[in-house]
């Protein structure tokens, strides 16, 4: 078996790398282009306001809602596409203050 064995987040990361965001000053903003998105406030991941999310969909309403989120690890998209990102778009700047319960969903 040449291929490593990934639980499941990891797997869903390897195939959907791209709509990716980090929790940032009023909301989150898109990993590549920077873009201000919030977590669509039905999702379960609303209050706990995870580091890093990946999603499925951005629904765009009175804001850009992300739908369908998962929490993801930073470390895992540079694993999983290394021809994508860079290490340095991928700082987590964990040692940075952020307000409390923000980015404590693990």
């Amino acid at each position: 078996d040449q291929f490593p064995r990934l639980c499941p987040p990891q797997s869903i990361t390897a195939g959907f790398f791209y709509p990716t965001a980090r929790l940032a000053r009023g909301g989150y903003r898109t990993v590549k282009h920077q873009q201000p998105v919030f977590i669509h406030p039905n999702s379960a991941l609303f209050a706990l306001q995870p580091r890093w999310v990946l999603y499925h969909e951005l629904v765009c309403t009175s804001k850009e809602f992300m739908r369908q989120v998962l929490e993801i690890d930073s470390a895992w998209l540079l694993e999983v596409a290394p021809h994508y990102y860079q290490a340095k778009e991928l700082e987590d700047g964990s040692g940075r203050k952020m307000p409390r319960k923000a980015g404590k969903a693990r």
